[in-house]
C-alpha cells in the first residue's frame, strides 16, 4: 500500500492516514478521466445538435426534431437516479473502485454505439428510438459515476487539500466537454461538407471507446481509498448489512443531509447545464425569436470553447482557495452572484456584439466554477464513509435531474412558448437562491476529517504534528 493506516508500524500515530502524493495524483487521474468521458460526450452532443436532428428525425418537422433532441439529451437524466439507487449503496458494499471501473467502461460503449446508428431515412423511426436508448444506457452509468468520483477523490486526499484534489474532478468535466466541444467544431472545417454530414460527425463518439478503457485500465490499478478499508476492516459482515439497512438508514436517518446536497447540486448544475448545454441554442437560434440579435454558431462555439478552456486553468486556484478561506465564502460569492448578475448577463448575452457576449459567457462560467472548484470536497462531508457512495449517488442525480439535465428542454419551451428573453435569468436566479438558503444552516468542512473517517494528512510529519497538537 502507498497510502498507510496508523499503527501499521510505518512510524505514523495510530489514528491517522497518510497518503502520499504520488498515489494522490494517481487517483485523481484514474477518478478525472472518467468524468472526461461522461462530459466529452455531453460535449459533442450539444454541438452536434443540428446534426443530430437531421439524422435521427423527420425533416419536415424542425421544431418537433429540436424538441427530440433535447429530450433525448434530457433522458439520460431521468434514468441517472435509478444508476444511483443501483451504483451507490452497491459501491458502499463491494468498493468505489470496482464500481467506477464498471460505470466508466458502461458510459464508454453507450457513446460508442451511439456513433453507429443509422440515420432516419434509412431506419425510420428506429433511429430516434435507438437514440434514446443509447442515452439510457449513458445516464444509468453516469448515475453512479459522477458521485462515485468525488467519493473516491474526498476519501484518498489529505483534509487540508481536499478543496484542491477534489477540484481536478471538474478540471476533467471541463476538459472533456471542451474537447468534445473542439472536435465537434474542428472536424466539419477540415472535413468536406458530404463526409461532414455522413460520417466524420459520427469520428467524436468513436473517441469514447478508447478513453473508457484508459478509465478502466487506471481504475483497476488503484486500491481502495482508506476510509473504505478501514470500515472493511472493522465489519467482516459489511456486504450484507449495508444490502440489508443502507437505504433504510439513509432515508430514515440522513434525509436532511441528502436534501442539503441536493440544494447545492441545484445552485451548482442549473448554471452548468444553462452554459454547456442550453447556451449555444440561445445564442445562435432561439434569442432571435424573442427580439435578440443570433450571432452566427461557429463564433459561438468558439468563445464557449475559449471559457470553458480558461475555467480548466482556473477551476484548481479556487480549490485550493476553498482549502484556505472555507468552502462557505466561495460558495456564498457564487449564490449572491448568480442572483445579482442573472438578467445583466442575459441582457449582454441577447445583444449580439461578439465582445458582450464574450464578458456574459465569461461571467457565467466564473460563477459557475465557484461552485464546481468547491462542491466535489463539499458533497462527500455530508455523508458517513458507510453510506457515502449511495448518499451522493442519490441526492445528487435525483435533484440533477430534476432540475438541471432538463434545463436545455424547459428553456427552450418557455422561451419559444411565451417569446420572453430573460427567462434563462429568472431560473439561474432560483438556482442561486436554493444555494443560499442551502448556505444558511451548512457547516464548515475545509480542513477537517470526513465524517467516519480517520484524519488524512499527506506526510508522516504532518500526522505527527496533529498528533503532538492534540496532546
Amino acid at each position: 500500500m502507498t497510502q498507510t493506516e496508523a499503527g501499521d508500524g510505518g512510524g505514523v500515530p495510530d489514528g491517522v492516514t497518510v497518503t502520499d502524493t504520488a498515489t494522490m495524483k494517481r487517483a485523481v487521474g484514474a477518478a478525472a478521466v472518467g468524468n472526461i468521458t461522461e462530459w466529452f460526450d455531453f460535449g459533442v452532443y450539444a454541438y452536434l445538435a443540428t446534426t443530430i436532428e437531421e439524422n435521427f428525425f423527420p425533416p419536415d418537422n424542425p421544431t418537433l426534431a429540436q424538441v427530440g433532441v433535447f429530450a433525448g439529451f434530457a433522458v439520460s437524466f431521468l434514468v441517472r437516479p435509478l444508476g444511483g439507487l443501483f451504483f451507490g449503496p452497491l459501491g458502499d458494499r463491494i468498493g468505489r473502485t470496482k464500481v467506477l471501473s464498471i460505470t466508466v467502461i458502461m458510459m464508454a460503449i453507450g457513446t460508442f454505439l451511439l456513433g453507429f446508428i443509422p440515420p432516419y431515412e434509412s431506419i425510420g423511426i428506429w433511429a430516434p428510438i435507438l437514440l434514446v436508448l443509447c442515452r439510457v444506457v449513458q445516464g444509468f452509468s453516469t448515475g453512479g459515476e459522477y458521485a462515485g468520483a468525488m467519493t473516491f477523490i474526498a476519501e484518498y486526499s489529505p483534509d487540508r487539500r481536499r478543496g484542491f484534489f477534489g477540484s481536478f474532478l471538474e478540471c476533467g468535466t471541463f476538459i472533456g466537454y471542451a474537447l468534445g466541444a473542439t472536435v465537434a467544431t474542428v472536424i466539419p472545417l477540415v472535413s468536406t461538407e458530404e463526409f461532414a454530414s455522413t460520417w466524420a460527425w459520427r469520428i467524436p463518439f468513436f473517441i469514447a471507446l478508447p478513453l473508457g478503457i484508459v478509465g478502466v485500465y487506471l481504475r483497476v490499478k488503484l486500491e481502495e481509498t482508506p476510509s473504505f478499508q478501514t470500515l472493511l476492516s472493522e465489519s467482516e459482515e459489511r456486504e450484507g448489512q449495508q444490502a440489508s439497512a443502507g437505504l433504510k438508514e439513509l432515508f430514515g436517518t440522513y434525509w436532511p443531509a441528502m436534501l442539503a446536497a441536493g440544494g447545492l447540486v441545484v445552485a451548482w448544475n442549473i448554471p452548468n447545464y444553462m452554459l454547456t448545454s442550453y447556451m449555444p441554442t440561445y445564442l445562435e437560434d432561439n434569442v432571435q425569436v424573442v427580439g435578440g440579435t443570433a450571432i452566427d454558431s461557429t463564433t459561438s462555439q468558439w468563445l464557449q470553447i475559449a471559457v470553458l478552456w480558461v475555467a480548466v486553468f482556473v477551476i484548481p486556484f479556487l480549490g485550493r482557495l476553498s482549502d484556505r478561506v472555507g468552502r462557505k465564502p466561495v460558495l456564498w460569492v457564487g449564490s449572491i452572484g448568480t442572483v445579482v448578475l442573472a438578467f445583466p448577463m442575459i441582457l449582454v448575452l441577447k445583444s449580439g456584439s461578439v465582445p458582450l457576449v464574450g464578458i456574459g459567457l465569461a461571467v457565467m462560467g466564473l460563477l459557475l466554477i465557484l461552485f464546481s472548484a468547491t462542491c466535489p470536497s463539499t458533497l462527500p462531508a455530508l455523508f458517513p464513509t458507510e453510506i457515502r457512495y449511495g448518499g451522493l449517488a442519490i441526492s445528487f442525480n435525483i435533484f440533477v435531474s430534476a432540475f438541471a439535465g432538463t434545463t436545455s428542454l424547459i428553456m427552450t419551451a418557455v422561451v419559444l412558448g411565451t417569446g420572453w428573453a430573460y427567462w434563462p435569468a429568472v431560473y439561474l436566479i432560483f438556482a442561486g437562491v436554493v444555494g443560499a438558503v442551502v448556505l444558511l444552516s451548512l457547516r464548515e468542512t475545509a480542513g477537517k476529517p470526513l465524517p467516519g473517517s480517520n484524519p488524512s494528512v499527506s506526510t508522516e510529519q504532518e500526522a505527527r504534528e496533529l498528533v503532538a497538537s492534540r496532546r
